[in-house]
């Protein structure tokens, strides 16, 4: 199949990419590249993707011309791309016009595709609030700007499936971490302050904030799983993440114990719009897609630290520097 990737040159979209042209899909892509955090990280995910041949275009979604950028004849899109995080740096209107205008434009644009059998909108967790153990019928309670813009891009994309313009269903993410991971996300951070020994921001109150941890594989291994299942998932709006269930204590302890090192901590008033606890139940997941994580967060970190080590070593002989 032909399958468009959107954000293909980010954390999960890079991943995404990745696995479907492992499973033999044409894929191709666009990013805007962002300047979020640091772009070359985007342009070295490009360049790897460019060298599997996967076609990727710099193209923004919220002022672009699509039809002078896009094919038409795509049979799958995943709508990865978006503005992330609760960062301050980042503005209401930047959620707007990354999250609403941009989904927007896209299921407008998508409708003129006559072969497309689906579109996986990739949402969050942060859709339901701050306290989150609940299923997908629980009533969206957003208490941060990311969370109320995605929900309205998920809801842009499940209106189409409703009106009968394509079938769609979107993905409601929990706490993905691993190799590529932003480096704004906290295993980056924690990694980082480890080897270069570095003080941890730490959030008041945040150290027993619960997460549902899930490493990248297990959640790519739940987007692709879509594929196959468009009859089943059209119209659904579906979990993805562990059933399992740490503090941000224990992410802290668990990077310590595998890098043998302690990590200095500087503490930093609470932050506006972060959630005290996301468990994620999967019981949906499960039964549709026969969802089933296996990584666990010992096994997921050290992927992810070892990702981070080899990528230094990577850099060092790259500027001739012995390690």
């Amino acid at each position: 199949m032909k399958i468009l990737v959107t954000g293909i040159a980010g954390f999960i979209g890079s991943h995404l990419a990745e696995r479907l042209h492992k499973m033999n899909h044409e894929v191709i892509g666009l990013d805007n590249f962002s300047s979020y955090y640091d772009v070359s990280l985007k342009r070295e995910n490009a360049r790897v993707l460019n060298g599997m041949g996967i076609h990727i275009m710099e193209c923004d979604l919220r002022n672009e011309h699509l039809e002078m950028k896009l094919p038409t004849d795509i049979d799958f899109i995943f709508h990865c791309a978006a503005q992330p995080g609760i960062a301050s740096t980042s503005s209401f209107e930047d959620y707007l016009s990354n999250n609403i205008i941009a989904t927007h434009n896209l299921a407008d644009f998508a409708r003129q595709f006559l072969k497309l059998k689906f579109f996986v909108n990739i949402g969050t967790s942060s859709i339901y609030g701050s306290d989150v153990f609940c299923d997908e019928e629980q009533m969206a309670k957003p208490i941060s700007n990311y969370g109320v813009t995605k929900l309205a891009a998920e809801q842009i994309i499940m209106s189409h499936s409703r009106l009968g313009k394509f079938p769609a269903c979107s993905l409601r993410l929990y706490s993905v971490y691993g190799s590529r991971e932003r480096p704004d996300k906290m295993f980056s951070q924690l990694i980082d302050c480890a080897i270069n020994g570095k003080s941890f921001p730490l959030f008041d109150g945040s150290q027993a904030h619960k997460r549902s941890f899930t490493h990248i594989k297990d959640i790519i291994d739940g987007i692709v799983s879509i594929i196959g299942k468009e009859a089943v998932c059209d119209g659904q709006v579906i979990n993805l993440g562990t059933d399992k269930e740490y503090t941000t204590q224990q992410g802290i302890n668990t990077v310590e114990k595998l890098m043998n090192t302690k990590i200095e901590l500087n503490q930093k008033p609470a932050r506006s719009g972060d959630q005290l606890r996301t468990k994620a139940v999967i019981d949906k997941a499960q039964r549709l897609l026969e969802y089933r994580p296996s990584v666990g967060l010992e096994e997921g970190v050290q992927e992810q630290i070892a990702w981070v080590l080899s990528k230094n070593a990577q850099t060092l002989k790259a500027l001739s520097i012995p390690t």
